[in-house]
């Protein structure tokens, strides 16, 4: 069985007064894992597509702290897009879901938190790969 989207997109908590705004999510709770890493992508043109690759053992975790940018989840039977614009508002992709981004805005600062340490071996970088492995898992569960 393919990974369920259903808890994709998450919402953490947001506090505003009149000194500003404040978000605060929380691994292992709100955000599914510890993280390990983290980067930034910014100063992406619009018409750039980035990510295009699903993790064989890496979760993900996606925040558009400034603009916004389109993310594409797909669990190999599911396709969601997911518009990020608010800075208490993330996706999260775990391990064996292809993941793209798209539309960036001209501002956008997109902050990735990563449940793993780089690895090159992890990265499942073209799509009818990713099916295939996809199908494995579903037919070995």
């Amino acid at each position: 069985m393919a990974n369920s989207l259903s808890q994709v997109l998450i919402n953490t908590k947001l506090v505003e007064d009149p000194r500003g705004g404040l978000t605060v999510g929380e691994f292992g709770k709100e955000i599914p894992f510890l993280p390990k890493r983290y980067f930034l992508v910014f100063n992406v043109p619009s018409r750039e597509i980035r990510g295009e690759h699903a993790h064989k053992k890496c979760h993900q975790f996606l925040i558009c702290m400034k603009g916004s940018v389109e993310v594409l989840v797909d669990d190999g039977i599911t396709k969601e897009t997911y518009l990020l614009n608010k800075p208490h508002q993330g996706v999260y992709i775990p391990p064996m879901v292809w993941g793209v981004q798209h539309n960036y805005s001209q501002d956008a600062v997109l902050l990735v938190f990563a449940s793993e340490y780089y690895d090159g071996d992890d990265y499942i970088r073209n799509y009818d790969e990713f099916l295939v492995a996809q199908d494995a898992s579903s037919s070995s569960s």
